[in-house]
């Protein structure tokens, strides 16, 4: 027969055969499918993963951050020092009184003039320590953005001297 009508003809039975190789096709598809989960759940839990990860290091990152930032004192006080870092008053560190006493600062030590009672003096940046007494827990250097306080309250300018730029820094 080389035409059958499909409004007539009725189809026939799968045979056994046909049958089962029907269920294997099947079956093979849902292990496909459960694998192809599997894989997606395991590719989501390492994104999620790989996420919590990330935020716990941009957490750590910015907690870090903040404890830099309030550990740089956005105030220090300046003591002035001898050699040996002994703490001195604060006007033997002020330009005014340098300058009327002949002596001059250069690179941020303060000279006087041979045969002077004063010696060389500087700054001491943050830490401890009452006159006469060794400056301890600070820095010769000055901090970047801090205001510099002496301890008389005198806020000092540009590398704790009192200089402008451009300005003069004593005779000589």
């Amino acid at each position: 027969m080389r035409f059958q009508d499909p409004e007539l003809t009725k189809p026939r039975e799968p045979t056994l055969a046909e049958k089962r190789a029907r269920l294997r096709a099947e079956e093979e598809q849902e292990q496909a499918a459960v694998v192809e989960q599997a894989a997606a759940d395991r590719k989501g839990k390492v994104r999620r993963r790989v996420m919590i990860g990330s935020g716990v290091t941009v957490g750590v990152v910015a907690l870090i951050a903040v404890g830099y930032a309030a550990a740089s004192p956005n105030e220090v006080t300046a003591k002035c020092t001898a050699s040996g870092d002994k703490v001195a008053e604060d006007n033997y560190c002020d330009p005014d009184f340098v300058n009327s006493h002949g002596g001059h600062i250069t690179n941020g030590v303060i000279f006087w003039p041979v045969g002077s009672p004063y010696g060389q003096y500087h700054y001491y940046y943050g830490g401890t320590g009452s006159i006469g007494q060794t400056a301890v827990g600070g820095s010769t250097t000055k901090p970047d953005g801090a205001t510099i306080k002496t301890n008389s309250g005198k806020t000092i300018e540009r590398g704790g001297f009192g200089i402008k730029s451009g300005g003069k820094s004593g005779g000589s």
